[in-house]
């Protein structure tokens, strides 16, 4: 028998787990990054596809192996290229779901066209693991390393490369792992491994305008090319986005959230600064000449600096330096900025230092850190912390961050704002105003909560909150608010035309008076809010507005079932902007996945039954259906369930969703492929004993996570990333033992029914990461864990063997 290919499958897996992560990149450029975990479904369903496939082919994958897997493998290199450029061009729009009738199958048409790649990645190890037998383990082992590499590898690669020169790369990559394949197969001619490699450079040679992803014409920055004159002026990528800078000619870019309406002021000539298209923010011409920036004390995010004099101030999320410039506005004694994308500083500080007056120089201390993390690490105790309005106001109103982890806005971090205030410092927070009340009402309950497990009696005395036509800004003091506080609110919103929502002792008739809406429903709110009756109220709201914890982490997720027939009610009104799009696009994704993983499941096992290959079970040499069936299941739900659940808790940790996925994945694949290797050699080893080793590793790291996130996220890069490679590693040791222990006992009492147990599991990993985000929103990442030790306890109560 001929070696198996081992090189060539943990190339074709790197190159795999490289192209989902760049799919989640481009996807994030096209549409917005929340359809992550619609990639992550899309290529299981590939890897479950082709064990559907296999069941029904392998008299030829056992007759014409070499030639069938260098096939599948170039099919893969040739189709993530020529699949993505296809994809691209569905008229797929998230915002029409329920809109346009079209939109779920234009869904589903960019799912049918971005699966073949990974069907053809599946493809190569399942063929692997069906024609040598004996070889599970080592097989499966150097293809989950290969994919833990590709997994860091791309992060590594976007640093460098834009996202297009990653792509031509990885469809490269899937034409050399054809030619080692076929060289490790030991096939007699050299020519067709010299014709593969010379097909690898055909990706290298396209044009780079084929493969630019097309971003969606209905975000902000295709928007803002529509005006006359408009061009990008500069542009950075790397793993944490595509930063374009934008100016306009003939008509100045102007962008002033909720500027008050009686302003007598207009911004300066400004930049408009995107992140992947999306969350204007200004860069401002800045002269030195104060009377330039009066426009910044016409906004509502002003209102602390009416209550402060020459305060320490600390800005969240700086952005390209608005607050900044607003707190040197107000004679802010000392500023220091915190941003997160280092090419956005690098634009700001470097080619627009000058024109921007140095606003990250001499003006602030700016820092290149995450905002929890540097809170966290910082021992300095601030006059007033502004935490920046930085998403995009189209898609927060649409509901399309719905499916975002965002860990500025939970109760856990409102309480590390507050423990960084002097006494009497200030807390501002400015959202969006959204009608009915969503954000605004959601923030005010955190901080609610956030007071009184701070140990305060009386939040009340303590919260204010105003509303300009677009914006609300809630201040939350170290101490009790002041007459000479509240005077100073007062005047600043009447002098500006702003409304009061709440302050303490604040009467209803004060409420919405200039910015006239339906009614008070923000004073009515902080009043439930603050009462004894708040967990009624928010049970009976129309919107999910309970507060956002760590564990609970989706601020935006406002959507409520119950309310869904009346929203559809007023589709003809202009209600359905009410719905949180990314919501439904999820469900409607889960749908499809379950639908194709049952066909997939399905088909296969109706196809061994009447073939007469396999009935019942052989007193012999059969194994149970139904046991593989339930074992291989289960083990492909806990597996996602821990995997997402992971991922999305370390978003926090690591600073930015693509690295945690990045590194979780790593650390995942690395030590679950050596977990496999060592698997090998304990073929005998009990499923109950590995399933108790993943229940003691996941207890120890859900114990450890709030330590960590309390103590070390204050740490260099580095160092947090082998913090978490090293609490994963544990687990994910012995979370990779059961695949092939488990199909290790399949292959020995029946080997036809391998495909079968690898498409099972692919086909449940498929539903498992939809399902483990929509878990995640409604009952949080913890519950989703211990579903996930339930499952393992389900596969060692099922696994397979000889009848």
């Amino acid at each position: 028998m001929a070696a198996a290919p081992l090189i060539a499958v943990a190339l074709v897996s790197a190159a795999a787990l490289a192209y989902e992560i760049l799919l989640m990149r481009l996807f994030s450029v096209i549409l917005w990054h929340h359809f992550a975990y619609m990639i992550i479904s899309l290529a299981l369903l590939g890897w479950g596809a082709s064990g559907a496939l296999l069941t029904l082919a392998q008299g030829a994958v056992q007759k014409h192996f070499a030639p069938l897997f260098c096939a599948a493998a170039t099919g893969f290199g040739l189709g993530a290229i020529g699949c993505f450029m296809l994809a691209q061009r569905v008229p797929f729009n998230p915002l029409e779901m329920f809109w346009d009738p079209r939109q779920p199958a234009w869904l589903l048409a960019v799912y049918l066209l971005l699966l073949p790649p990974f069907l053809c990645a599946g493809a190569c190890v399942c063929m692997a693991l069906s024609r040598f037998r004996g070889q599970v383990s080592r097989i499966y082992s150097v293809d989950i390393l290969g994919a833990g590499a590709g997994s860091l590898g791309i992060v590594a690669l976007l640093f460098v490369l834009s996202p297009g020169d990653a792509l031509q790369l990885i469809g490269a990559l899937g034409c050399v792992a054809a030619a080692v394949g076929w060289i490790e197969c030991g096939g007699r001619r050299r020519w067709p491994a010299l014709a593969l490699l010379a097909l690898a450079g055909v990706p290298m040679l396209l044009p780079s305008e084929w493969i630019a992803p097309a971003m969606s014409p209905y975000k902000e920055l295709s928007q803002t090319l529509r005006i006359p004159g408009t061009r990008v002026v500069a542009q950075r990528s790397s793993p944490l986005g595509l930063v374009s800078v934008v100016e306009s000619a003939r008509i100045p870019l102007r962008h002033a959230p909720g500027l008050s309406l009686t302003a007598s002021t207009e911004p300066p000539p400004q930049w408009g600064v995107f992140t992947d298209g999306e969350g204007l923010n200004a860069l401002t011409r800045f002269d030195g000449r104060r009377d330039g920036l009066a426009y910044l004390d016409q906004i509502s995010s002003a209102l602390p600096y009416h209550l402060l004099h020459a305060p320490h101030v600390l800005v969240l999320g700086a952005g390209a330096g608005q607050d900044v410039l607003q707190a040197h506005y107000h004679g802010a004694r000392r500023i220091d900025a915190v941003e997160l994308n280092p090419q956005l500083v690098e634009l700001v500080k470097g080619p627009f230092a000058a024109a921007a007056g140095g606003v990250y120089g001499p003006m602030a201390h700016v820092h290149v850190a995450e905002a929890r993390g540097f809170i966290a690490a910082s021992r300095e105790r601030y006059d007033l912390i502004q935490v920046a309005l930085l998403d995009s106001f189209s898609a927060s109103s649409a509901g399309l961050y719905a499916l975002a982890e965002n860990y500025l806005y939970t109760v856990e971090a409102l309480q590390d704002d507050l423990r960084h205030l002097q006494p009497q410092g200030l807390l501002a927070v400015t959202r969006w105003v959204t009608l009915p009340a969503r954000d605004a009402l959601k923030l005010f309950a955190a901080a609610v909560v956030a007071l009184e497990r701070s140990g305060v009696g009386d939040p009340a005395s303590r919260l204010a909150l105003i509303r300009s036509w677009k914006t609300s800004t809630l201040l939350v003091k170290n101490g009790a608010l002041t007459q000479e506080d509240i005077a100073a609110i007062k005047a600043f919103c009447v002098a500006r035309s702003f409304d009061l929502a709440f302050y303490p002792g604040m009467r209803q008739g004060e409420a919405n008076r200039f910015n006239v809406v339906e009614g008070p429903d923000l004073f009515d709110g902080a009043q439930a809010l603050l009462g004894a009756g708040r967990g009624e109220f928010m049970a009976r709201y129309k919107f999910h507005i309970e507060p956002a914890t760590d564990d609970k982490p989706h601020f935006f997720h406002f959507f409520k079932w119950r309310s869904l027939p009346e929203l559809l009610a007023l589709k003809e009104q202009g209600g359905l902007p009410l719905l949180e799009w990314g919501y439904p696009v999820l469900v409607a994704t889960l749908v499809q996945a379950l639908v194709a993983s049952l066909l997939l499941i399905g088909l296969p096992l109706a196809w061994i039954a009447r073939s007469g290959a396999l009935r019942g079970v052989s007193a012999t040499s059969g194994v149970s259906r139904g046991r593989v069936l339930v074992y291989f299941l289960a083990i492909g739900f806990g597996f996602m369930f821990i995997e997402i659940a992971f991922i999305q808790k370390f978003v926090l940790f690591l600073s930015h969703p693509l690295y945690a996925i990045a590194v979780v994945l790593f650390a995942f694949l690395l030590f679950a492929g050596i977990g496999s290797g060592v698997s090998a050699r304990l073929k005998g080893c009990p499923v109950v004993a590995v399933a108790g080793g993943i229940a003691v590793s996941a207890a120890l790291s859900l114990l450890v996570l709030p330590w960590l996130f309390e103590h070390a996220m204050g740490l260099p890069d580095a160092a947090r990333i082998l913090i978490a490679v090293a609490l994963i590693a544990p687990l994910a040791f012995f979370m990779g033992m059961p695949f092939p222990l488990g199909l290790a006992r399949v292959e020995a009492a029946e080997a036809r029914l391998v495909p079968w147990a690898w498409g099972i599991n692919g086909c449940a990993s498929v539903t498992a990461a939809v399902m483990a985000t929509l878990l995640a929103i409604h009952i949080g990442f913890t519950a989703v864990v211990v579903a996930a030790l339930l499952l393992y306890g389900v596969a060692a109560a099922a696994v397979p063997g000889r009848a």
